[in-house]
């Protein structure tokens, strides 16, 4: 049976097609304990989604969590090894959603590619990201930028500690007013202020902004973080996906965990990201590790969400009929109406009946009542 046959919803079918494009691509599935030591989440915290965490006391007197996130435990559970660890997951997590109050159990789906990670793994994960995207909708963009090309400006700036986390947060909000202020308050050059202001606002297509942050930042910065970021882009040209990519330096990730590239993913019809991503070595290097990482996850509680405002109708086709069809002439209609969507019968119409379109069924034929399309 194909997947489109299958009486499944739509963000349900997206994980199905995730999990297949992930499996083609030659990443082994991860399977996760569903508990875990508290420990690992308290001192990682700030690497989660939320900081609230269900806990108990397991019967050896060990604080345990129901896992809210599957990277830390991959990270803790795999060994450094001279080789590459392509690993995918599709596991449920317990956490605060972004839109309820309270914890929910929440399918997640992403990947990790953990070891010698190096320039073909970076660009797979990335075009895998865009490809997860496609899979949502045909109206998608997946923003890049490079976290060390902001802090290594940062540093030649002599911008550090506080000062540093607000000029992050500001180019977060693409805050040019603020930035400006930051830059007077730390006696910037006019060149240094217009190289730290037009970074932060930069967007759009790869072709345009590099060659312009190029002339910008020249001089001032190693600029070696934007030559990776151009063969990267140069390297996903011919994929199809090109045209949905974007440069966007305000993806800036925690930098205590993050490095290099970070991206995150947006459809139509949600204001916030539904997939994001990058470089996390130096969460590696916290939790004692000297291999590199990069992943993405895929926020399917959004999915949700897309599912709900994409959802205007209960069912796309009602059939209303009445003692004059016979048994033949619904089996006739439900065979001709096939494949259009999904399809009631029913003797009456319900009032609160969300329908696509209305049909009467009276004497073998059918009239419509009711078009919304």
């Amino acid at each position: 049976m194909k997947l489109s046959e299958l009486n499944l919803d739509q963000p349900e079918k997206i994980l199905f097609a995730l999990r297949s494009l992930y499996d083609r691509h030659g990443y082994c599935r991860y399977r996760m304990n569903k508990f875990e030591e508290y420990d690992l989440y308290a001192q990682n915290k700030d690497f989660l989604i939320s900081d609230h965490v269900l806990t108990f006391t397991d019967s050896d007197g060990k604080l345990m969590a129901l896992k809210p996130d599957v990277t830390l435990s991959i990270v803790k559970n795999s060994q450094d090894s001279g080789g590459v660890q392509k690993l995918y997951y599709n596991e449920n997590v317990y956490r605060v959603s972004k839109d309820t109050p309270g914890f929910r159990e929440i399918m997640q789906i992403g990947l990790e590619c953990l070891g010698q990670v190096d320039e073909w793994c970076i660009c797979e994960v990335l075009e895998l990201a865009a490809e997860s995207l496609a899979v949502m909708g045909t109206d998608w963009v997946l923003n890049v930028s490079h976290l060390g090309l902001v802090t290594g400006l940062a540093a030649s700036l002599g911008i550090a500690g506080e000062q540093k986390r607000q000029m992050l947060s500001l180019m977060a909000a693409k805050n040019r007013h603020e930035l400006l202020t930051l830059c007077r308050e730390n006696g910037l050059s006019d060149a240094q202020t217009k190289a730290l202001t037009e970074l932060a606002v930069a967007k759009g297509a790869p072709e345009d902004v590099i060659p312009a942050l190029r002339g910008i930042l020249f001089g001032l910065t190693d600029t070696a973080p934007l030559d990776q970021l151009e063969a990267l882009m140069e390297a996903l040209r011919d994929t199809g996906l090109a045209q949905n990519i974007r440069i966007d330096f305000s993806v800036v990730d925690d930098v205590h965990y993050y490095n290099g590239i970070v991206f995150k993913g947006f459809v139509r019809g949600l204001p916030v990201p539904v997939l994001s991503g990058g470089q996390y070595d130096k969460l590696m290097q916290k939790m004692k590790r000297s291999a590199r990482a990069i992943g993405f996850a895929v926020y399917t509680d959004l999915l949700e969400r897309l599912e709900e405002s994409r959802d205007d109708y209960d069912v796309d086709t009602l059939v209303v009929y009445d003692d004059s069809a016979s048994l033949a002439d619904l089996r006739s209609w439900s065979k001709r109406l096939a494949g259009e969507g999904s399809l009631r019968f029913q003797r009456n119409q319900p009032e609160n009946l969300r329908c696509r379109r209305v049909l009467k069924l009276e004497n073998g034929e059918v009239t419509i009542l009711e078009d919304n399309a």
